[in-house]
């Protein structure tokens, strides 16, 4: 796998905004107005699609949204595309689009997370393209601590910029903001401290280097050894290249979790990964399992590798991961990073 990086946005470029997956309701319209706002103080022009309904879980028929979704990441002249947020079911755009005509095409950055992992890691093994895990458009203006890096620090440094990011040390309680009541909100509640942690039974400092491949362990459990997320396309043509895997569960207790992941690693997902990152996360333990034994006991046999407490899902903050980027990551006692080199 030897990703094309999209060029470096300039203020002026233009935005697309849709929702490939879910829309927005009226309760959070004031939200989105705000962020697209946000966006435009920043120097960029913004296009909003037409799929953007929030009456149901999906913002149009697949048929729709995969053609919205086509042509903003094909139209040169919008050179980013974000989501509102995630949703359920974006699984039902995959068969409807056109993976050759996107790898034929010059890449345009595409950005979210939680449900957009099933269409942004297939766009990077499908089509050559690196795309970005990162906050989605709603969650863009809230600000970041120092040590991590935002979306838009990614999508705009010039190529071969390595961005280094570091354990924040701290994160969000399990609440979340009313965007109808307060839709301007730029700052999260730091209720909650801790670090990055190993999980496997390693005592050495963990130095590993691969190629960046992950997200949402839901919704990317459903989508690995099908056609579209196949972990052949993972390692290249000689199937020698390491890979570095990042996964976040949303919401699903630790069995339905384990069950993914011994899925996952059943059908090759992470063979070749030097190492295992794992999200933090809120979502529920049960009473003989919980979330960090449910990752052992699918992963641990792997031998490599698995550091826990990523700041890279559903519990802010949340750095930025690019899928298909070289990436360095290191973990001891001294010190902890993960660097990532932009094309």
């Amino acid at each position: 796998m030897h990703p094309v990086f999209p060029a470096p946005l300039q203020p002026g470029d233009l935005i697309g905004v849709t929702g490939p997956s879910s829309g927005v309701g009226e309760r959070e319209r004031g939200r989105l107005e705000f962020a697209i706002q946000w966006l435009r103080d920043r120097g960029f022009r913004v296009e909003v699609g037409e799929c953007m309904d929030g009456t149901g879980h999906i913002s149009a028929p697949a048929s729709a949204r995969a053609a919205e979704l086509m042509r903003m990441l094909l139209d040169p002249a919008i050179r980013a595309v974000i989501p509102p947020w995630g949703g359920e079911t974006a699984i039902d755009l995959l068969p409807l689009l056109d993976f050759d005509a996107l790898a034929g095409a010059e890449p345009t950055w595409f950005v979210g997370y939680s449900d957009v992992s099933t269409l942004l890691t297939p766009l990077t093994l499908r089509s050559g393209w690196a795309t970005i895990h990162g906050p989605n458009l709603m969650d863009t203006p809230y600000e970041l601590p120092e040590t991590l890096a935002s979306w838009l620090d990614i999508v705009m440094a010039p190529r071969g910029t390595v961005i280094r990011q570091s354990p924040a040390n701290l994160h969000r309680a399990n609440d979340h903001d009313d965007w109808s009541v307060q839709p301007d909100v730029t700052t999260h509640n730091w209720t909650g401290t801790g670090t990055w942690r190993r999980l496997d039974a390693g005592l050495e400092p963990v130095d590993a280097v691969g190629r960046l491949i992950g997200g949402c362990i839901e919704t990317l459990a459903n989508v690995v050894g099908t056609p579209f997320g196949s972990p052949t396309l993972l390692r290249g043509g000689s199937g020698q290249e390491p890979t570095l895997v990042y996964l976040e569960a949303a919401e699903d207790n630790a069995f339905d979790i384990c069950r993914n992941l011994h899925g996952m690693r059943l059908a090759g997902f992470f063979d070749g990964a030097s190492a295992i990152l794992i999200g933090r996360t809120a979502a529920p333990d049960m009473d003989s399992l919980s979330q960090d034994e449910a990752v052992v006991d699918a992963l641990g046999s792997l031998g490599v590798p698995i550091v826990a407490d990523i700041e890279c899902g559903h519990v802010p903050p949340q750095m930025s991961l690019v899928n298909g980027a070289m990436a360095r990551v290191v973990h001891s006692d001294a010190e902890s990073y993960l660097e990532q080199r932009i094309g």
